[in-house]
């Protein structure tokens, strides 16, 4: 880095005060990183998606039917003999 001469106080003030935004800059693009970086790891969105299709299907009298289905199919499943 080149060693920069001052005339006045001033242009030092005024280097400094740029200085210090290009730090918060950076400091800003860091959060924004990792805020990024957790959002792709986290499957907050996949979780949500899933919740609210489970609340769409199983409410109202299809989502009755379904509760009610679900068990029988299931012992149904189980319980069937191998080869028929």
């Amino acid at each position: 880095m080149e060693n920069k001469k001052y005339s006045s106080y001033a242009a030092i003030e005024q280097d400094l005060e740029i200085l210090k935004l290009e730090k918060e800059l950076y400091y800003q693009k860091m959060l924004l990183s990792i805020d990024k970086t957790k959002e792709s790891i986290l499957p907050s969105k996949s979780v949500s998606f899933i919740g609210n299709l489970y609340q769409k299907v199983f409410s109202g009298t299809y989502g009755t039917l379904l509760k009610i289905a679900i068990p029988y199919i299931i012992n149904w499943y189980i319980n069937r003999k191998r080869g028929d």
